[in-house]
């Protein structure tokens, strides 16, 4: 009897420790530029919560394009807490933006598409429309 309730007691300890995971919940999944200026401030931020139960690990960030360079937060995110990924656009480049940033984690959804779009307009174009 103490034997299988010993058993009992581990599968349900070794179900527990399964059950916990992180999730990341984004405030927004899309970042809209707009219509900006060339040569205009490219960066902007996606905010999230690990809203799960365990420590969130995002383990990389990687953009479709070379224009696009994002930069992950540095260490775990407890549950609860919130951190930001900041993609930084290369506005140099004239014409519509339409981008995806993928984020890579340990959370139950371990793979998430972000997106940024807009348009780079040369300054004069931008001015006008004011």
């Amino acid at each position: 009897m103490k034997k299988l309730a010993l058993m009992a007691l581990v599968a349900f300890i070794g179900f527990t420790a399964q059950a916990q995971q992180a999730k990341i919940s984004f405030n927004a999944d899309t970042v809209d530029y707009g219509t900006i200026a060339k040569n205009s401030d490219g960066v902007r931020v996606f905010e999230f919560t690990n809203t799960g139960d365990a420590p969130l690990i995002i383990s990389d960030v990687k953009s479709s394009c070379g224009c696009t360079v994002p930069k992950k937060p540095d260490g775990p995110i407890a549950p609860g807490a919130s951190s930001t990924i900041e993609v930084k656009y290369d506005t140099n480049r004239v014409g519509p933006i339409r981008k995806t940033i993928t984020v890579y984690s340990n959370a139950n959804e371990p793979m998430v598409a972000l997106k940024i779009k807009g348009e780079v307009k040369e300054a004069s174009s931008v001015l006008e429309k004011l």
